[in-house]
């Protein structure tokens, strides 16, 4: 599950540093062509925020002791789960769907893998 996450949020790196004023990217943050070239720049860097929670996700799942690991994991699903709650607070409804309800299953399923 924590990999899942870790793939949606590349995914959204993806999708907001390099489609962001692409039809696909404006259809899929329901942008007008004119909103999307002029908030460019600032999904570029938002995207790489998305990039650091997936990077530290995978750092929490190679990392070589499992404790610690597993502290890692947790801590960045949090975070993957908070920004997904504010998302859908400040931008989108389905933010929640789609960020937090994954970090929330991570959550639960790294919980109980102790």
């Amino acid at each position: 599950m924590v990999g899942l996450v870790a793939v949606i949020h590349i995914y959204i790196l993806y999708l907001e540093c390099f489609l962001w004023a692409t039809p696909k990217g404006m259809k899929t943050f329901g942008l007008t062509e004119q909103d999307a070239k002029a908030t460019k720049s600032l999904a570029f860097n938002q995207g790489f925020y998305n990039g650091f929670l997936a990077a530290g996700l995978i750092w929490g799942l190679l990392y070589p002791g499992d404790e610690v690991g597993r502290h890692i994991q947790l801590f960045f699903l949090a975070c993957v789960l908070i920004a997904g709650i504010v998302g859908s607070l400040t931008a989108k409804k389905t933010i929640l769907y789609v960020q937090a309800l994954p970090a929330l299953l991570g959550i639960i399923a790294v919980l109980f893998q102790w």
